[in-house]
């Protein structure tokens, strides 16, 4: 595929499936200038966690994806990548192993690139924290991918914490074999620019998918949100719930895609996304789309976009609430519900504080 566009411009993220240009929806442009060529050591990397259940090594894994950011990107963590973990759960643990990507001025760029497998009946859960002092202008592009195996039961929190002026390129890729259990919870508030490119291959039957995000964007933030689910197993189940809120001049744009393949009989899939808009300038866009080849299944979607309502905020200021803090209170229920998939009270309260600090 041809992702070039114009001079010194590509063409990334793009839809499965091409809408009309004037939805402006269909990927984003970034200029050539803002991928990092230079290969700069990134050593800032803590594992914290009992990881005797699961094994680590930095062992080059080949990368072969079927949609990911685009092929300039993909390429730079093929031929340049800083950090490689190749993780392999062997036994069932109920521990997370944590991953805490610390960007500092002399650890300011980070290209990795992490495989997972998840073998037969394993169990485990995996947090990648990528967080970076307010003066760093960190660049992160990175490649997650993870092969469940049947009945297998894997749950992946990513926190992106980066400064408002950083670059946050992120391509996952999972395949999900029979009867086996994959949760993403995604916190995404940092970066100046954020890209995501989600796709999940519903291999098995009984297989299970679920995703689900906040975001928070504020001054001139953009975020870019692909997110691609392919159902092959009978009776398998896709969720997409996703939660965020906008102020100033934010931008959004979310792309979901719910794809029932042939042979997925009974499959049920389901998205929804929800943007709070806390400002007139703030901008929101939204894509979700079911594609079908087989006959029985049950599909669902649904999108909205609004201000928070008059009433809403008036009742809590009438219980003596400042504007600032009523909208936080409002954007926290929202996101209440995705935070609980957070068990950590240390991540959840760190999260908290986050949005507290983006709504000053």
């Amino acid at each position: 595929m041809d992702n070039k566009k114009g001079k010194n411009m590509l063409r990334i993220n793009e839809t499965p499936v091409r809408t009309s240009k004037s939805f402006n929806i269909n990927d984003i442009n970034i200029n050539e200038t803002e991928i990092e060529n230079e290969s700069n050591v990134f050593e800032n990397v803590e594992i914290i966690g009992d990881s005797s259940k699961i094994q680590i090594s930095n062992n080059k894994t080949p990368i072969n994806l079927k949609y990911g950011l685009g092929e300039e990107l993909t390429n730079q963590v093929k031929n340049n990548s800083n950090q490689e973990f190749q993780i392999v759960v062997d036994s069932k643990t109920n521990k997370e192993t944590i991953f805490n990507f610390d960007f500092n001025k002399t650890n300011s760029s980070l290209i990795e690139n992490i495989d997972i497998l998840a073998n037969e009946g394993t169990s485990a859960t995996f947090v990648f924290k990528y967080e970076s002092l307010k003066d760093v202008e960190a660049y992160h592009n990175g490649i997650i991918k993870l092969n469940a195996k049947e009945n297998s039961n894997i749950n992946i929190i990513i926190i992106n914490l980066l400064s408002d002026n950083s670059k946050n390129l992120l391509a996952i890729e999972n395949t999900i074999e029979k009867n086996a259990n994959v949760t993403y919870t995604i916190v995404d508030f940092g970066g100046e620019k954020t890209v995501t490119n989600y796709y999940s291959n519903v291999a098995g039957d009984f297989a299970k998918s679920n995703l689900n995000t906040i975001y928070l964007g504020k001054d001139k933030q953009v975020l870019d949100l692909n997110y691609i689910a392919e159902l092959y197993g009978e009776k398998s189940n896709v969720n997409i719930e996703v939660q965020g809120a906008l102020k100033d001049k934010a931008r959004k744009n979310f792309k979901g895609t719910i794809d029932f393949k042939k042979g997925c009989k009974k499959a049920v899939g389901e998205e929804n996304e929800n943007c709070m808009l806390l400002s007139d300038t703030a901008k929101s866009i939204a894509l979700p789309m079911l594609l079908c080849s087989e006959e029985d299944v049950e599909g669902a979607h649904s999108s909205s976009a609004g201000k928070i309502g008059e009433k809403e905020l008036f009742y809590i200021m009438s219980r003596g609430f400042e504007l600032k803090e009523a909208q936080k209170l409002l954007v926290r229920a929202n996101f209440n519900k995705i935070l609980e998939n957070i068990s950590n009270e240390d991540l959840k309260n760190l999260i908290l504080k986050n949005i507290d600090l983006k709504l000053d």
